[in-house]
Formats: structure tokens, C-alpha cells, sequence
């Protein structure tokens, strides 16, 4: 059985986020994101003195583009590589897309609670006359 999925809370203030908390919004081993990190350019966290990696919320965003393009896709390492020479930007406008979609999605689920909360209110309101 895999790991689940812990998504990060990126409205609060954090700066950084540890090594552990973003291996587990993705569902994925901590190693993978080392071993990501030296495979790629366009991840690098911050390292304290004592080479604790801080990862900001612009390295989880790139962390999220190859994400996408090696497990969803299911691309190579190599073929990852070639996608965000050539076509990073394009990308970036695709993760972008998906956030907001996934914020939106959340605000409808979020709609609808409060919608049923208030109908089922007003249900059990009515009086006698109304019915």
C-alpha cells in the first residue's frame, strides 16, 4: 500500500517547509526528492549550515512540475529534462491551471456545504402554516 497524500497548507505565513512535509504532499520517499534535487536544475531548497534542506513554496511548485511530468505523464528522467528546456514555461501555465482548479473545486465543495447546512435549517424551520 502507498503512501497518502498530506497536501500543504500554503495559505498561512511559512516560509519554509521541511524536507518531510513535502515528500508527503506528494506522497513520495524523501529520498526521491534528493535524488530529484541532483537530477534536476530547477529544484534547489535552501540548506542551513547544518544541511537541513528549507524548501519554499517556489520549490514545491517546481518539485509539482516534474512531479506531473514523471509519475502522471509517466515520462524518463531524461525526457522530463528535455520537456522543461523546451516547453517550461508551457508548464508552468499547466500547474498554474491546475491549482486554480483545484481552489475552485474546493470553493464549490465548500458552496455546497453551506448550502445544504442552510437548507436543512430552513426545513426544520417552517411552521405549521407554511406547510
Amino acid at each position: 500500500m502507498g503512501k497518502r497524500k498530506r497536501p500543504i497548507n500554503f495559505e498561512g505565513k511559512r516560509l519554509f517547509y521541511s524536507i518531510q512535509e513535502v515528500a508527503d504532499h506528494f506522497a513520495v520517499n524523501v529520498s526521491l526528492l534528493r535524488f530529484w534535487e541532483k537530477e534536476f536544475d530547477n529544484i534547489n531548497p535552501k540548506k542551513t549550515t547544518g544541511g537541513t534542506r528549507q524548501y519554499t513554496k517556489e520549490d514545491v511548485h517546481e518539485i509539482e512540475i516534474v512531479y506531473r511530468l514523471v509519475r502522471d505523464k509517466g515520462l524518463t528522467l531524461e525526457g522530463a529534462r528535455q520537456v522543461l528546456k523546451t516547453n517550461k514555461t508551457e508548464e508552468d501555465r499547466r500547474v498554474e491551471a491546475l491549482d486554480r482548479l483545484k481552489n475552485v473545486r474546493k470553493e464549490l465543495l465548500s458552496l455546497e456545504e453551506e448550502f445544504n447546512t442552510l437548507h436543512n435549517l430552513q426545513k426544520y424551520t417552517k411552521t405549521e402554516k407554511e406547510k
